[in-house]
């Protein structure tokens, strides 16, 4: 008998061995975006035999009655299967699909008029012609890509012609008309309607960014702290000049200081900005920002002050995203949800896959910050740029350790695991300026007495 041929690793381990290091290449990028893009159809499936099995009458049929106008927008032939790839494939769209099959699951009410939302904007962009029904909620009528209409909670009236949409709530005395526009957004006379808007691309090639302020599942499942609760902003025109001013500065020239490969992952990993507000003690130039396992491609963040505030914030989230999809493709340890870590960017214990997430970003983020250090000419950027890679290359060798020596690693767990402390090892190749080691170092023994002595009161 002629033996069956070995298995085809999920992550072959130079692929590995390339995110040790924090880098990536179009191999890199493809494998981790085709895993991401597989997951989310399987769970699209899951969901509708979800619905199909245990959903009431009506939220079935309704449910069914989306699927099959989404199956005909992707049946217009390759621009209207891109369409619909685009829509499912959003990463708002994760978030609605596990909150859904949480509520069915709990027998709690569903929203799967969300899909119906979907196959509204894929069929009008794939010039169908059509009548549905959708339900407003509470920010009233969101059509991804498309825009929002204001309007009371409800049922709404959908016509499509394949070029306008005519929206009428129930009860109003007229409609709403809406005319697609190519690319992204919708455009219409009418007040109560406002169009969704793009970033413009950060580089020739490369798309342009969504900036999701409208709709559900902006934050749902985000974590917040008591210190950083999230709260999602607004989508008034002031908010959305402010994203358009930093985006549009030195970001990109920012981004390629670390080398080509940090702008061209950006550009193909990035596919949605979710704004956020402040931490309200941060005071005018403080900001947050964060990335949810859930949503790949989304970052959510408030108005980063400074174009290389956007950058660093960009650089540290994307790894965030990066080391998740390579998670979801090959488990890396079996440690399990416990908060008990030390982290010397946090106040709050971390779980194991916490502090690698962790470890991981700020390992990049002291790469890139060496790199902006070494090309900013004399003056309080460079400085800045010194005291921000101290800082990063610091506080990751305080808890490598603690990862390395984990005995819970998986085989691909430990190969990821060496390449980062190797990654380590070559930082330590260019010190920064003595004073910036020093006051990074002591900052660190202070946040870990001040932890110590937490433990034990």
């Amino acid at each position: 008998m002629t033996p069956a041929p070995a298995a085809r690793p999920a992550v072959p381990g130079h692929v590995i061995d390339r995110l040790a290091r924090t880098e990536s290449d179009e191999e890199t990028l493809d494998l981790l975006v085709h895993g991401q893009h597989t997951r989310r159809l399987l769970l699209l499936r899951l969901l509708h035999d979800t619905v199909t099995a245990d959903a009431p009458a009506g939220d079935r049929s309704r449910f069914l009655d989306h699927w099959s106008l989404l199956e005909a927008a992707e049946g217009q032939g390759p621009a209207g299967r891109e369409t619909v790839r685009s829509t499912v494939q959003h990463p708002l769209t994760g978030p609605w699909i596990r909150q859904t099959l949480a509520d069915l699951r709990a027998g709690r009410p569903a929203d799967v008029d969300r899909l119906g939302a979907m196959a509204v904007a894929a069929g009008l962009r794939a010039g169908l012609t059509f009548t549905t029904r959708l339900h407003a909620g509470g920010e009233g009528l969101h059509l991804p890509t498309l825009g929002a209409l204001t309007c009371p909670r409800g049922a709404v009236e959908v016509r499509s012609d394949g070029t306008w949409l005519t929206l009428r709530p129930d009860g109003a005395s007229g409609g709403t008309r809406v005319c697609r526009q190519p690319g992204w957004g919708a455009w219409s006379a009418h007040a109560v309607w406002r169009p969704a808007v793009v970033l413009p691309p950060l580089a020739p090639g490369q798309a342009p960014v969504p900036l999701d302020d409208q709709g559900p599942y902006r934050t749902t499942d985000l974590p917040g702290t008591a210190v950083h609760p999230v709260r999602p902003a607004s989508s008034d025109d002031a908010a959305r000049k402010s994203w358009y001013d930093v985006w549009t500065g030195e970001t990109a020239q920012l981004l390629d200081v670390g080398g080509p490969p940090r702008l061209a992952e950006t550009g193909r990993l990035l596919r949605s900005v979710v704004p956020l507000l402040p931490p309200r003690e941060a005071g005018a130039t403080g900001y947050c920002s964060g990335t949810r396992r859930g949503a790949f491609g989304a970052v959510h963040s408030s108005v980063p002050p400074t174009a290389v505030s956007l950058a660093s914030m960009l650089v540290h989230e994307l790894q965030h995203a990066k080391l998740g999809a390579l998670t979801d493709l090959v488990p890396l340890h079996r440690a399990g949800p416990e908060r008990r870590y030390f982290a010397p960017w946090r106040p709050d214990p971390r779980p194991f896959d916490g502090l690698w997430q962790g470890i991981y970003s700020h390992l990049a983020l002291a790469f890139w910050w060496r790199h902006c250090a070494l090309v900013t000419p004399d003056g309080p950027a460079r400085e800045h740029a010194w005291a921000e890679y101290a800082r990063c290359r610091e506080q990751t060798g305080a808890v490598l350790p603690d990862l390395v020596g984990s005995e819970q690693l998986t085989y691909e767990g430990r190969r990821l695991a060496d390449g980062m402390v190797a990654a380590h090892q070559r930082l330590q190749e260019l010190d920064p300026p003595s004073g910036h080691l020093a006051r990074a170092r002591s900052y660190i023994q202070t946040a870990r007495a001040l932890w110590s002595r937490a433990k034990t009161v």
